[in-house]
């Protein structure tokens, strides 16, 4: 009998996940050099979430029965097109969101308090006169709006009100939650000094964060994106930040990753990270060891650990 096939999608899982499917028993292939026989012979595929596995693709393996994420978001897949074909979805369910929550905050700081402008100006033989320095409002007072209330957007409200801001929240379905929920999503930002984006992204929202809700921030706001970047017409947030239209934006994802540089350089009030959010020393094993189990569980016939909702 030819031995399973396990893909491994990009090249940050040719290591210690790579190892760990070989001790299950498996025979690890790339996807970016697959050969017709491993296409042909694939049970599973261990993925990222941003990366899109298309249907064309998908269909090409007649084998394959799971898709093991090692990201918390999988919006690179259909899943219900997967499990139509007899093909199940995981995900890291909910192990990086208290470093993505950090990353949050850290833009939200770094953007409104001017602390990466400041360091700039610095290093640049500048002082606290420099004209691009404008004096921001304080955080204390400000009002917070979630779009998102899931583990990560939780995790950011509970966290800036530490600092004394106020929070709100929208989201496409109403829960139980200590903080108002807003009508809409351009209710919430239009009472929003400082919106953060952490909704799971998928075919239903993409550009849920529309020219209209960028401009009711208005030019002395902050959006925070720390999600997917189809989240957000990104011209549209260009063209208000260069404006004025808006006043700052602090992004860790993008529309097309990695980003071209030359959409971003120049623009004013801009604190840019290179998606490494949700990366740090101690999720990382986590959600690595959580994709194992599930496609150790897979190969026993046991229920997954952490299926796709």
């Amino acid at each position: 009998m030819d031995q399973d096939v396990a893909i491994i999608s990009v090249p940050m899982l040719d290591g210690r996940v790579r190892a760990s499917l070989e001790k299950l028993g498996l025979r690890v292939a790339r996807l970016w050099e697959l050969s017709d026989a491993d296409r042909r012979q694939a049970r599973i595929i261990v993925h990222v979430g941003e990366m899109v596995l298309g249907p064309e693709l998908l269909e090409t393996m007649p084998c394959l029965r799971l898709i093991a994420h090692l990201s918390v978001g999988y919006d690179g897949v259909d899943v219900p097109w997967c499990r139509a074909h007899g093909i199940e979805v995981t995900h890291s369910k909910s192990l990086n969101a208290e470093d993505v929550a950090d990353h949050a905050i850290g833009l939200l700081i770094g953007a409104w308090r001017n602390i990466v402008l400041g360091d700039r100006v610095f290093r640049e033989g500048g002082w606290r006169d420099d004209r691009r320095l404008i004096a921001p409002r304080a955080l204390r007072g400000r009002k917070v709006g979630i779009v998102g209330l899931g583990a990560i957007g939780t995790a950011v409200a509970r966290r800036v009100e530490a600092f004394g801001m106020t929070v709100a929240w929208w989201g496409p379905h109403a829960r139980e939650a200590p903080w108002p929920m807003a009508p809409s999503v351009l209710a919430l930002a239009t009472d929003s000094d400082i919106l953060v984006v952490a909704a799971r992204s998928d075919a239903s929202n993409r550009g849920l964060i529309s020219r209209e809700v960028i401009e009711a921030v208005g030019p002395q706001g902050l959006i925070v994106n720390v999600a997917r970047g189809a989240l957000i017409d990104e011209d549209a947030l260009i063209e208000a930040v260069r404006d004025g239209r808006l006043g700052r934006i602090a992004l860790d994802v993008y529309a097309q990753e990695p980003t071209p540089i030359e959409r971003w350089l120049g623009l004013p009030n801009t604190v840019l990270t290179p998606h490494n959010g949700g990366a740090s020393l101690d999720a990382g094993p986590l959600m690595a060891a959580q994709v194992i189990e599930n496609v150790r569980r897979f190969l026993a016939d046991e229920p997954l650990l952490s299926p796709a909702p």
